[in-house]
């Protein structure tokens, strides 16, 4: 059976390790985040072992709020990857003892280049430290693991610490939901985060007809067109009203003859419009709130931009 002490120990040991960390973000941590936010280059992120892999992490996570950065290997650096560092970049250097061999021997090539160089260690008097620009503190008191060997609290302290310079650019970056949707176009958190312009039937398969078009031609449309439901325009394509399928429902059950009206007596006034910039979530929330299939997308709550429907949210697993 799992020793479940053990378990929530480690747990404990490596939320303290984060939480100490509180108290050492000072004018540090305010150059670290000043060298990023005016690096030219890319950042670049390295460490041996297991602090390569938060590298890993720490690049990735840079990379997806639009930081340009990239991991270097320390052991491959030393067999031809240094070509990588420019003199207009920031380097990250991750190692607990700050003694890591790999590492420091990156350094004179790094000072010959005249990159930037910050270090994220657990020892402040090391030699990466004494070497960077910015040496940040991220020692611990101990590992999580039992032997206080393999290095747990440690990562996890430097993980939290690189966020934390992540977040805290992209808030000095100006970065946005739309920035953000841009670069994860493939995800789901993309797609959360995307607007209906991009979701939303446009031009020659948005139904549309005019005010005065006979209910014949209007039911034509709203078959071709297949989203049970055809915008009503002026002739400047102004939104006047929409029908739908319930809307010719409604007319036949209370006997009118609709082949003979028009458009203008049978739509729906003042529909639902959302602007194009409206985050799709957001379309299919009202969709669903309202009990409706369908919203028109306006530009300046006015003209006919497209039409975005709820079957179509569906299918690209917003939800």
């Amino acid at each position: 059976m799992a020793d479940l002490a053990l378990a929530r120990k480690v747990l404990e040991t490596e939320a303290a390790a984060i939480l100490a960390l509180l108290n050492r973000l000072d004018d540090r941590f305010d150059r670290a985040v000043d060298l990023l936010l005016h690096c030219r280059g890319r950042v670049i992120l390295t460490g041996m072992g297991k602090s390569g892999i938060i590298c890993q992490k720490i690049a990735a996570t840079l990379n997806s709020t639009g930081t340009p950065s990239v991991f270097l290997h320390p052991a491959e650096a030393l067999h031809g990857d240094l070509g990588v560092v420019q003199s207009d970049d920031v380097v990250i250097a991750l190692s607990y003892s700050g003694e890591t061999a790999e590492t420091l021997r990156l350094l004179e090539n790094i000072r010959r280049l005249g990159a930037k160089l910050i270090a994220i260690t657990g020892t402040n008097g090391s030699t990466l430290a004494e070497a960077a620009d910015v040496a940040l503190d991220c020692s611990v008191t101990q590992e999580a693991c039992p032997m206080n060997l393999v290095p747990t609290a440690s990562t996890t302290a430097a993980l939290a610490l690189g966020d934390a310079l992540a977040m805290t650019l992209l808030v000095a970056k100006g970065f946005k939901e739309d920035d953000f949707a841009n670069l994860h176009p493939g995800g789901k958190l993309g797609k959360r985060l995307s607007r209906v312009k991009n979701w939303m039937y446009a031009g020659q398969d948005c139904p549309t007809v005019l005010a005065q078009t006979a209910m014949r031609d209007v039911i034509g449309e709203m078959s071709r067109k297949s989203l049970g439901m055809t915008c009503v325009v002026d002739e400047h394509n102004t939104l006047l009203g929409i029908i739908t399928d319930g809307d010719l429902r409604r007319h036949m059950e209370r006997g009118e003859p609709i082949l003979q009206m028009k458009a203008a007596d049978v739509m729906t006034r003042d529909p639902v419009a959302i602007p194009p910039h409206t985050l799709a979530a957001e379309a299919l929330n009202i969709m669903e709130r309202r009990k409706i299939t369908s919203l028109v997308v306006t530009h300046d709550g006015h003209r006919v931009a497209g039409v975005v429907h709820l079957h179509h949210l569906w299918r690209t697993e917003l939800v």
